[in-house]
């Protein structure tokens, strides 16, 4: 790396570091503030009802708006909003499928198609539970909420790190619209737009949602010498909903909506790190691969689903009702090693391989009672139900292929009260009983393996205290559980090893933080302080030279740290965002202890059996710091104004498996950026240059252990234009 260009990746690691310690700014303008001089309201449902996120006695970030905008603007997936808020980080060796994700360091690193994750994904308060509907397109959005936490009352048996959770934008009685399209490097074409209004005033009301990205191929496959052969991708999604309003007691919103993606899976790249280094090395080409197998890395999936959220007024009451179902199916392949027998680089031995889902499907119910009444006690009760059954096949290509097949069902009752005991104190508690069991058993295959069940049951709850210090500052404390169910992993099978199983995990967290809007509101401040336990926490031992994938438990997992939220309107043109999040994770079993890498550096001490001991280690993908920033500048001109607008993430080390090495991990990686145009408000148009990655970072994501120093990358640079309208 040249010089000048680490001295501008440390000149940007401290100036956000400053910026986040000194001005604490994170969570991004809402898109609704009524006073351009103020900080706006944020509205979210982080406790199943509309609230204030200053009264809330939780750990929530809120993306919306231009944030929101900017981060999608050049055809990204899901796995953009890691890093982009304290706390939060995500990524995935699966290309634009099955994306992995951490809040507060706590994450599962399994790659196969039936991981299980203790951050749960919710979109339209319908759960996504398998990895691959948690992929599902994100368009037409309203807002994002981040929960930092276990979220064990409320929402279920797999949330022990916390829940990011997307809202769509609703039908209404008024007609309006919205439309973003950009165009960039690559042919990235990417447009994102809904439209609803009336159909029959008073009663019927629906909105029309749609997704179109593309990029063209752009890698090079130097071993065929064929160009454009890897790295494009076409999704397609659309989403209808239909709101009926019979009477003024009785509503019932209705979403149908579907996905198909046919683009390339993730890209391995061979030897593109040096034996006792992290640094990308000469073997790393930006637009070539040199793949002799895998058939250029193809990826395809297509879904489908639906939701019915009927809600009555009883007056006292309100009774909700969500009912959904989500199918799904398709595939990946991918040249594992990441070359030919030839390189680049010393390659062992060739890999390829190949998994799918075959027709999953998902039911869920939830039904839920709440108090609808003004008064000091507020509460709801309710029960869930989920069933879900998939098929995954597994191409190993030097054996014949083997179907798996999972089901699991779980069934939970909850509640919730909160009390005002006066007009400063608050207190809130909640209980949640799970039932969980999972199935696995091999339809056809080699390797007919015995069948495997698991099944346990937990209480979980919570308690917290919120006080108002002042009409501006509000401090708060909770205590929370959580519970993620047993575990089944198969994938072994596949390649003549048993299925592995991991018992449940919980967790008990304590956290304190503050709420506070400050200099007459042109300020939030929002922090948090955190510590949790984990007993049995379920690890994935992936890789390793055996190269396999095994469940296994530590006896216990620790953590603390912190998070920093807020916003600052220098003056009505300027607007600042910034945020900071610290975890310090660490493995605590004298015991464990796990295969090693083929070709890497160890430098955890080693058994007898040439394993990795792994006590005191950070918890995988766990980054130790994240830092994000925002600014907004306009100038007004004629009837709108000239703005420009940047953002930038900073991430810190993060170990990518279970063991420590000189090789797999990153520290210090940074992205940013940024968007220059004209926004006529009065209209409600804008015209916009931009750029993503704008200093075109290659930075190191992840990598594959079992073969040799393979690892893959983040996206490149994208250049282009944009244009947003909505009326």
């Amino acid at each position: 790396m040249p010089h000048a260009h680490r001295t501008l990746r440390r000149a940007l690691t401290v100036s956000c570091g400053l910026a986040a310690l000194a001005s604490a700014l994170a969570v991004a303008p809402a898109a609704f503030a009524q006073d351009a001089t103020k900080v706006g309201e944020v509205i979210i449902t982080a406790q199943k009802r509309s609230e204030n996120l200053q009264d809330v006695p939780v750990s929530v970030a809120a993306i919306s708006g231009e944030r929101l905008q900017s981060i999608f603007a050049a055809g990204e997936d899901i796995l953009a909003l890691s890093a982009k808020t304290p706390g939060l980080y995500a990524e995935s060796s699966n290309g634009r499928v099955a994306p992995r994700f951490y809040i507060r360091g706590l994450g599962n690193a399994d790659f196969d198609l039936a991981a299980s994750q203790p951050v749960s994904i919710i979109q339209d308060e319908v759960v996504l539970e398998n990895v691959v509907l948690k992929s599902s397109p994100i368009y037409d959005l309203d807002h994002v909420e981040v929960l930092r936490g276990p979220q064990g009352t409320l929402f279920g048996r797999n949330t022990t790190a916390g829940i990011v959770k997307f809202d769509t934008i609703k039908p209404t009685e008024e007609m309006t619209g919205r439309a973003s399209a950009s165009y960039g490097t690559y042919n990235t074409f990417n447009f994102d737009g809904g439209v609803g209004g009336a159909l029959v005033e008073g009663k019927v009301a629906a909105r029309a949602s749609f997704l179109f990205q593309h990029r063209d191929n752009w890698i090079n496959n130097g071993f065929t010498k064929k160009d454009d052969q890897l790295g494009g991708y076409d999704e397609r999604a659309a989403r209808l909903q239909v709101l009926f309003t019979p009477t003024e007691k009785l509503s019932a919103l209705f979403n149908i909506h579907g996905r198909d993606l046919d683009g390339t899976a993730a890209v391995f790249r061979a030897n593109i790190l040096t034996k006792g280094s992290n640094k990308l090395n000469s073997n790393y080409v930006t637009d070539t691969v040199y793949y002799d197998a895998g058939g250029n890395n193809p990826q395809k999936y297509k879904g489908f689903g639906g939701s019915a959220n009927v809600q009555y007024d009883f007056g006292p009451t309100k009774l909700t009702s969500i009912t959904a179902y989500e199918n799904t199916h398709g595939f990946s392949r991918g040249d594992i090693d990441g070359g030919n027998p030839k390189g680049p680089g010393f390659i062992p031995f060739q890999s390829e391989s190949q998994d799918g889902l075959k027709n999953l499907y998902q039911w869920t119910q939830e039904l839920r009672l709440a108090s609808n009444t003004p008064g000091p006690l507020t509460w709801q009760v309710g029960g869930f139900y989920f069933d879900t059954k998939y098929a995954i096949r597994t191409d190993p290509f030097f054996a014949p292929a083997t179907v798996l097949q999972q089901k699991n069902k779980s069934w939970a009752a909850f509640g919730q009260a909160s009390y005002k005991f006066t007009d400063q104190l608050t207190v809130t508690g909640g209980l949640r009983y799970t039932k969980d069991d999972k199935d696995l058993k091999v339809l056809y295959g080699p390797n007919m393996a015995a069948p495997v069940s698991v099944s346990d049951s937990k209480v979980t709850w919570d308690l917290s205290a919120f006080y108002k210090l002042t009409d501006d500052v509000s401090a708060y404390a909770k205590v929370a559980s959580g519970f993620r169910g047993p575990s089944i992993q198969g994938r072994d099978i596949a390649f003549f090893s048993p299925a592995s199983a991991a018992k449940s995990e919980t967790i008990m967290s304590y956290e304190a933080g503050l709420k506070s809007e400050l200099l007459d509101r042109r300020v939030r401040l929002n922090g948090a302080v955190f510590t949790y336990t984990i007993t049995d926490p379920q690890f994935s031992a992936v890789g390793g030279g055996s190269n396999s994938n095994r469940l296994i438990n530590a006896k216990k997992g620790e953590a603390y740290g912190l998070e920093l939220d807020g916003e600052f309107v220098v003056t009505p043109n300027l607007v600042l965002t910034a945020g900071y999040s610290y975890n310090h994770t660490k493995i605590k079993d004298n015991t464990l202890a796990v295969a090693v890498c083929a070709a890497c550096t160890i430098t955890n001490p080693l058994n007898a059996a040439g394993q990795a001991l792994v006590n005191g280690n950070p918890f995988p993908n766990a980054p130790k710091y994240i830092f994000d920033f925002t600014a907004r500048y306009a100038y007004p001109i004629a009837s709108g104004e000239l703005f420009a607008y940047t953002d930038w993430k900073v991430q810190g080390f993060t170990n990518f498996f279970l063991y420590e090495s000189k090789e797999f991990y990153s520290k210090g990686d940074f992205e940013g950026g940024l968007k220059l145009g004209y926004a006529n408000k009065a209209a409600g148009w804008e015209v916009a240059a931009f750029a993503r990655n704008i200093t075109n970072e290659h930075n190191l994501r992840g990598a594959i252990d079992f073969d040799n120093l393979t690892g893959f990358v983040n996206d490149p640079r994208v250049i282009g234009v944009s244009v947003d309208t909505h009326f």
